[in-house]
């Protein structure tokens, strides 16, 4: 008996050990404990935004030619009216000169006639007074009159020929103004497309050719981002924007929504996005920004502050998180009632107290209700 006794204890405790080495050990999850803050409903958009200039033209010749003078590189500064590029236009300057000599040749004619007009006008009123003297008969009269009125018209039409000079030399400026590029603002030449001595060429309709100047003016930025067309409802001008920039890590630079684009944008048939204007609120403190810039926007639609807050990826679906009994060391399974939400964090208005701490690391294997957890003091 006592030897049975025996092998049933040690049966009894090896059955005991291999029950303790097999035991389902505790997972180790991440913890986070439910405390007060600051919640907002926000929006973000679908893809990176840019950094855009208030004022940008791409400049290019009415017609084309080969350039003569170009007197910007890219980098430079430009004021409004200065001229930035023009094509050989030779041709066109020596009719300029043929129109202005032909102006003064006109003029010369207009001086000549209207001097002879007033002459013969002046002989006109002498034969009159010596008609009603009886000096001069009345055919006499007649024809000086008629002389006057003659040489009154030439003074007429040379009038008129130095009118039309006038205006051919004026089409000959707009003939001119079609092979020049000047500067329709202040701003910095981005991007220049051609070289002295080459030939540059217009954009005709439906040909996307490179524009000859780039010109932006970089003292007035924006941005411009792309939403869905699903948050396009909520969004109005004026709302709150914080601008972050890849260029500019952890730094949150304030804005507000100046415009919302009247229709939806099919770049790819299954991403349609409505495209929105952010102005800066203090764009100075932001430093140097280029244009083409990328960025993100965050559109603040509401916010609550001192409110109880758990991270939204604790979340489970069907509005479930799982809390950590420390007593039992177990997992729980708890519904919830949320209120505002955004990427970050979402407001808990029933079924979590402050202080309880919820697991945030659901992706990890194991992790559902019931299941055995340890706080994971290696994560951060």
């Amino acid at each position: 008996m006592r030897r049975i006794a025996l092998i049933l204890a040690i049966v009894l405790l090896l059955g005991l050990g291999l029950f303790w080495l097999n035991r389902p050990k505790p997972i180790p999850v991440v913890l986070k404990e439910v405390s007060s803050g600051t919640v907002e409903s926000t929006l973000a958009n679908t893809r990176a935004g840019t950094v855009e200039a208030c004022l940008r033209t791409k400049l290019s010749t009415i017609v084309g030619g080969r350039i003569e003078y170009l007197g910007v590189k890219e980098g430079d500064r430009v004021k409004k009216g200065q001229l930035l590029l023009k094509l050989w236009n030779d041709d066109q300057q020596a009719q300029a000169v043929l129109a202005q000599a032909q102006i003064t040749l006109a003029g010369k004619r207009v001086e000549e006639a209207c001097i002879a007009a007033t002459n013969a006008e002046k002989e006109a009123r002498r034969q009159s007074e010596l008609r009603e003297k009886g000096f001069v008969s009345s055919s006499k009269e007649e024809a000086a009159r008629t002389d006057a009125e003659v040489r009154r018209a030439s003074c007429n039409t040379a009038k008129a020929d130095v009118a039309q000079a006038e205006a051919k030399f004026r089409a000959t400026r707009v003939e001119q103004g079609r092979v020049a590029l000047y500067a329709p603002f202040d701003g910095t030449v981005a991007k220049i497309v051609g070289e002295l001595g080459e030939y540059s060429t217009p954009s005709p309709p439906g040909v996307p050719t490179p524009p000859a100047i780039d010109l932006i003016d970089d003292s007035c930025l924006y941005v411009k981002a792309p939403m869905d067309e699903v948050d396009a409802p909520k969004i109005a001008a004026g709302q709150p924007v914080r601008v972050t920039l890849d260029a500019l890590p952890g730094k949150v630079l304030p804005g507000k929504v100046r415009r919302v684009a009247p229709y939806v944008s099919a770049v790819e048939k299954q991403a349609r996005t409505v495209d929105i204007e952010v102005d800066f609120d203090a764009p100075e403190a932001a430093g140097k920004l280029l244009v083409g810039y990328s960025a993100d926007v965050e559109i603040i639609l509401a916010g609550r502050q001192n409110v109880l807050r758990i991270p939204t990826a604790a979340i489970q679906e069907g509005g479930k998180v799982l809390v950590f009994n420390a007593e039992s060391g177990k997992l729980e399974e708890r519904p919830i009632k949320t209120g505002l939400a955004n990427w970050e964090n979402t407001e808990v208005r029933e079924g979590l107290s402050a202080g309880e701490r919820i697991v945030t690391s659901l992706e990890r294997p194991g992790v559902k209700a019931g299941a055995s957890a340890v706080a994971d003091d290696k994560a951060k």
